[in-house]
Protein backbone atom coordinates (compact mmCIF):
# COMPACT_ATOMS: atom_id res chain seq x y z
CA UNK A 1 0.00 0.00 0.00
CA UNK A 2 1.63 3.29 -1.04
CA UNK A 3 1.94 5.95 1.59
CA UNK A 4 0.02 9.02 0.80
CA UNK A 5 1.58 12.32 1.35
CA UNK A 6 -0.77 14.51 3.18
CA UNK A 7 -0.34 18.13 2.53
CA UNK A 8 -1.99 20.45 4.87
CA UNK A 9 -2.53 23.98 3.87
CA UNK A 10 -2.16 26.04 6.93
CA UNK A 11 -3.21 29.59 6.66
CA UNK A 12 -2.94 30.74 10.20
CA UNK A 13 -2.71 34.44 10.43
CA UNK A 14 -0.89 35.84 13.38
CA UNK A 15 -2.62 38.94 14.56
CA UNK A 16 -0.20 41.46 15.99
CA UNK A 17 -1.67 42.99 19.14
CA UNK A 18 -2.46 46.68 19.14
CA UNK A 19 -0.11 48.88 21.09
CA UNK A 20 -1.18 51.32 23.76
CA UNK A 21 0.63 54.46 24.88
CA UNK A 22 0.73 55.17 28.57
CA UNK A 23 0.34 58.90 29.14
CA UNK A 24 1.29 60.67 32.35
CA UNK A 25 -0.24 64.11 32.85
CA UNK A 26 1.17 67.20 34.50
CA UNK A 27 -0.50 68.56 37.63
CA UNK A 28 0.39 71.16 40.24
CA UNK A 29 0.34 68.85 43.25
CA UNK A 30 2.24 65.62 42.51
CA UNK A 31 5.88 66.04 43.49
CA UNK A 32 8.62 65.64 40.92
CA UNK A 33 10.37 63.12 43.17
CA UNK A 34 7.25 60.95 43.28
CA UNK A 35 6.89 61.05 39.48
CA UNK A 36 10.52 60.00 39.08
CA UNK A 37 10.01 57.14 41.55
CA UNK A 38 6.90 55.92 39.69
CA UNK A 39 8.78 56.02 36.38
CA UNK A 40 11.62 53.97 37.86
CA UNK A 41 9.57 51.45 39.85
CA UNK A 42 6.60 50.85 37.54
CA UNK A 43 7.86 51.81 34.10
CA UNK A 44 11.41 50.42 34.52
CA UNK A 45 13.14 53.67 33.55
CA UNK A 46 16.68 54.50 34.57
CA UNK A 47 17.08 57.41 36.97
CA UNK A 48 18.35 59.61 34.11
CA UNK A 49 15.48 58.67 31.77
CA UNK A 50 12.96 59.14 34.58
CA UNK A 51 14.25 62.64 35.33
CA UNK A 52 14.14 63.59 31.63
CA UNK A 53 10.57 62.29 31.30
CA UNK A 54 9.51 64.09 34.48
CA UNK A 55 10.91 67.36 33.10
CA UNK A 56 9.11 66.76 29.80
CA UNK A 57 5.83 66.16 31.67
CA UNK A 58 6.43 69.27 33.80
CA UNK A 59 6.95 71.48 30.73
CA UNK A 60 3.90 70.23 28.82
CA UNK A 61 0.47 68.79 29.36
CA UNK A 62 1.58 65.15 29.28
CA UNK A 63 4.17 62.71 27.95
CA UNK A 64 4.24 59.14 26.71
CA UNK A 65 6.02 57.13 29.39
CA UNK A 66 5.81 53.77 27.61
CA UNK A 67 4.19 51.77 24.81
CA UNK A 68 2.87 48.29 25.60
CA UNK A 69 0.19 45.78 24.71
CA UNK A 70 -3.25 46.66 26.09
CA UNK A 71 -3.17 44.58 29.27
CA UNK A 72 0.32 45.65 30.29
CA UNK A 73 -0.39 49.32 29.54
CA UNK A 74 -3.61 49.27 31.57
CA UNK A 75 -1.96 47.45 34.45
CA UNK A 76 0.95 49.87 34.64
CA UNK A 77 -1.37 52.90 34.41
CA UNK A 78 -3.57 51.44 37.14
CA UNK A 79 -0.63 50.65 39.43
CA UNK A 80 0.73 54.18 39.05
CA UNK A 81 -2.67 55.75 39.73
CA UNK A 82 -3.34 53.56 42.77
CA UNK A 83 0.09 54.33 44.23
CA UNK A 84 -0.45 58.07 43.69
CA UNK A 85 -3.84 57.95 45.45
CA UNK A 86 -2.34 56.09 48.43
CA UNK A 87 0.24 58.88 48.68
CA UNK A 88 -2.43 61.58 48.34
CA UNK A 89 -1.47 62.76 44.83
CA UNK A 90 -3.93 63.43 41.97
CA UNK A 91 -1.50 62.07 39.32
CA UNK A 92 -3.34 61.07 36.14
CA UNK A 93 -1.97 58.15 34.14
CA UNK A 94 -3.90 56.50 31.32
CA UNK A 95 -3.49 53.98 28.53
CA UNK A 96 -4.65 55.05 25.06
CA UNK A 97 -4.57 53.14 21.80
CA UNK A 98 -1.79 54.17 19.43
Amino acid sequence: MPKEKIREKSQSKVKIPKKYKVLMYNDDFTTMDFVVEVLIQIFDKTKEDAVQLMLQIDKSTCAVVGVYTRDIARTKASLATEWARREGFPLKVEAVEE
